[in-house]
């Protein structure tokens, strides 16, 4: 399947499969981990926020946690950061919500990772549409988004 996220994958020389399954609208992780048979720990949600000046910023995330927005705006040095409403998400990503992917975005745009991701052993990540995941290694994220590495994550409540 070739989407703008997996020509970005080719073109930085990325090894990755794709994973299609039945998207489900406002399904999220907890859909993509069960349909592909994989711990939702290390399914990475791609998260558009913006900062106090709504400048846009990309935060990846565990799929089974959330992000400590308060965390994050003290760790990056700003006022605030708040979830994009999905119009303004997708006008900076060029992707629809739930298949935005952080690669091969619209608009060039901080990206934020939570600090163990790095350390999983695969993780699957959107393939830049819905109902697609690409599984990649986590330092070939690293090496082509170089993102800054931060520690926000909070436990899911569900």
């Amino acid at each position: 399947m070739e989407t703008q996220a997996t020509r970005f994958l080719k073109q930085q020389k990325v090894a990755f499969e794709g994973h299609p399954y039945e998207y489900e609208h406002r399904g999220g992780t907890k859909v993509s981990a069960r349909e592909l048979g994989v711990p939702e720990h290390q399914v990475i949600k791609t998260l558009i926020m913006q900062n106090e000046s709504r400048e846009p910023l990309v935060v990846l995330m565990h799929g089974d946690c959330q992000v400590s927005t308060k965390e994050l705006a003290r760790q990056i040095g700003v006022k605030k950061v708040e979830p994009c409403t999905p119009e303004t998400a997708s006008r900076h990503t060029g992707y629809l919500v739930g298949g935005t992917s952080p690669f091969g975005t619209k608009r060039k745009m901080p990206i934020y990772l939570e600090k163990s991701i790095a350390d999983l052993p695969l993780i699957y990540i959107n393939g830049g549409r819905r109902g697609y995941l690409v599984s990649i290694n986590p330092a070939d994220l690293v090496r082509v988004l170089s993102p800054t590495l931060v520690e926000v994550a909070l436990a899911s409540g569900d």
